[in-house]
């Protein structure tokens, strides 16, 4: 199995999650995830936000018809 390096992305955008999430509309709560995870030290203390994460996640999926 061949695995491809990951490509320069020249639009700003360096990370294709990120990218995705954008999309998605969600990024802004990943960026909550992360910053909760990092204030607390316990993603335990953080389960309001990760739901709201999932809920936008699962919104995205069933707005696009994917069955995932």
């Amino acid at each position: 199995m061949t695995i491809k390096p990951r490509e320069k992305v020249t639009d700003g955008d360096d990370d294709p999650v990120e990218s995705m999430l954008k999309k998605a509309g969600c990024l802004d709560l990943h960026y909550k995830v992360q910053e909760c995870i990092n204030t607390t030290r316990d993603w335990r203390k953080c389960q309001g936000e990760v739901n709201d994460f999932k809920e936008c996640i699962m919104r995205h999926k069933q707005e696009n018809g994917s069955k995932k």
